[in-house]
């Protein structure tokens, strides 16, 4: 099983950002956690980050038929892009919304995903643990269709 974990803008900046918000761990202590979790599920894994939506948007259509499904946090596109919501649609491949903080107890900007409706579903507020999260629901949902 091979699962695509897409990062969006600004998390490169993770773990100096904000801090208060997004915490101290940066994306590749991030993703070093989530390799040794798939690595214990049997689960490849591949991790990417851009600040373009275009890029981003070919990342997903790239996706279709190569993995069986995507852990997507598409920071601030997710408030904001129809066509990273129109490239989920697309390709059929589930997909995992996830984010480090509660984004529906944030600015009111960030309580609506243009994402959330074509996504699997969405883990939110839980910091590192939405990805392992998010690696786990794209486990189960492969497991169990």
């Amino acid at each position: 099983m091979k699962i695509l974990f897409l990062n969006g803008p600004n998390l490169n900046l993770l773990g100096t950002r904000q801090p208060e918000i997004y915490g101290r761990t940066t994306l590749a202590d991030i993703e070093r956690k989530v390799r040794d979790r798939a690595e214990a599920l049997g689960v490849e894994i591949e991790f990417r980050q851009t600040q373009h939506e275009g890029e981003l948007v070919g990342w997903i259509h790239q996706s279709k038929g190569l993995v069986h499904a995507i852990v997507l946090n598409a920071a601030a596109l997710t408030h904001t892009s129809v066509a990273v919501r129109d490239a989920i649609t697309a390709v059929q491949v589930p997909v995992i919304e996830v984010h480090l903080s509660n984004i529906h107890a944030r600015e009111e900007f960030r309580h609506h995903s243009m994402i959330a409706a074509v996504c699997r579903g969405q883990i939110a507020g839980f910091g590192l643990e939405s990805y392992l999260l998010g690696l786990q629901a794209a486990v189960s949902i492969n497991d169990h269709p």
